[in-house]
């Protein structure tokens, strides 16, 4: 497995059932729904700060981090 491009999370047990029955019930593996859930939240920060969506990913991956 190339290690640059996949990576391992640990996710508490019950959150990963939820996972689980969330991505049975759209037709979607475990990893895809965790692509599509980080997609939607980049997205809604990134509408919320008036920001376009790569904009906002430059700013989080450089550091910048959103305030609460």
């Amino acid at each position: 497995m190339d290690i640059n491009k996949w990576k391992s999370v640990a996710v508490r047990i019950d959150d990963y059932k939820i996972l689980k029955a969330i991505s049975k019930n759209k037709f979607r593996a475990p990893a895809s729904m965790i692509s599509k859930l980080v997609d939607d939240y980049v997205e809604f920060q990134a509408k919320k700060e008036k920001m376009t969506k790569e904009t906002f990913v430059k700013k989080l991956l450089n550091g910048g981090s959103k305030k609460a």
